[in-house]
């Protein structure tokens, strides 16, 4: 760990740079974007629902029910499924390690 106002090289758990006496804060927690893709991992037919799911942190069989209830009971769901088939990306594959 680095002290932001003097650059000098802090031990671990520092509360207060031991040369220019600047108090050290942690660096916050950044959480990795969720991008909004189809997720290949858990589809049962384009993915659609888990991708949607996974983007908002829901369960799928939650998304996958309401989306049912929204096919059979307006049919708009089955059109809304169809243009997020089509405009959602696919997930990238995971690197395998060399």
């Amino acid at each position: 760990m680095f002290c932001v106002q003097c650059g000098k090289d802090l031990g671990e758990g520092a509360a207060f740079c031991q040369y220019c006496g600047a108090p050290v804060a942690p660096l916050p927690y950044v959480a990795p974007k969720k991008r909004f893709a189809r997720f290949r991992a858990e589809k049962k037919i384009a993915g659609v629902c888990s991708g949607v799911a996974r983007h908002f942190d829901l369960d799928p069989s939650l998304v996958r029910a309401v989306w049912l209830l929204c096919v059979l009971l307006g049919g708009t769901g089955l059109l809304a499924y169809i243009i997020l088939w089509i405009v959602m990306p696919l997930d990238p594959l995971p690197e395998l390690p060399a």
